[in-house]
């Protein structure tokens, strides 16, 4: 597989206004990448590019073909019915699950539903899910929301044992520098 995805004349619309256009990048797949930018510049957009969840107007990508992808939504995107345990149980078989909850605080809440937990711990029980998934590559969406610095520097150490390649979106210049960023691409 190649260590890089390759943008080439990105151009993507919603009712008429390009949100990127003629985008190109080269992004890396040896470390962190982080995507940084202002609010409504793009980020999003190009990170649900770049899994495939949209479609670009016209332009071209290469290096995401097969690749199992990990992935932290804005939103914690939890199961309401389901406990935490259970929330990561769906991507991994359950030693996976609590092993990966465990690294980020949350032994003692292995069996509480997402309305029992703070939003702090909602956030950790999204990360830990994508922990367990073991991943190619781990993509990551405003990931710190919600969490203090202690629970931020936890969670991005966690991320970064995984040996994964890591794509982070962010506007928080200080949250790019927790993974000890390797390339940094500004979306305007």
């Amino acid at each position: 597989m190649a260590d890089a995805i390759i943008i080439n004349n990105i151009t993507k619309c919603f009712d008429r206004h390009a949100v990127l256009l003629n985008f190109s990048a080269e992004i890396s797949l040896n470390g962190v990448t982080a995507i940084r930018g202002a609010s409504g510049a793009g980020k999003t957009t190009l990170f649900r590019l770049l899994l495939g969840l949209e479609t670009p107007d016209c332009g071209t990508m290469a290096g995401m073909e097969r690749r199992k992808t990990a992935v932290v939504f804005q939103e914690d995107r939890l199961l309401p019915w389901a406990t935490a345990l259970e929330n990561v149980s769906l991507v991994s078989d359950e030693r996976r699950a609590k092993d990966a909850l465990s690294k980020l605080g949350l032994s003692d809440s292995l069996n509480l539903l997402p309305r029992e937990l703070s939003g702090g711990m909602k956030r950790r029980v999204a990360i830990a899910r994508a922990l367990a998934y073991q991943g190619d590559i781990l993509f990551l969406d405003e990931p710190f929301t919600g969490l203090d610095e202690e629970n931020k520097r936890v969670a991005s150490e966690a991320l970064l044992e995984t040996k994964s390649p890591i794509i982070v979106i962010t506007h928080d210049e200080a949250e790019a520098m927790l993974f000890g960023t390797h390339q940094t691409l500004l979306v305007d």
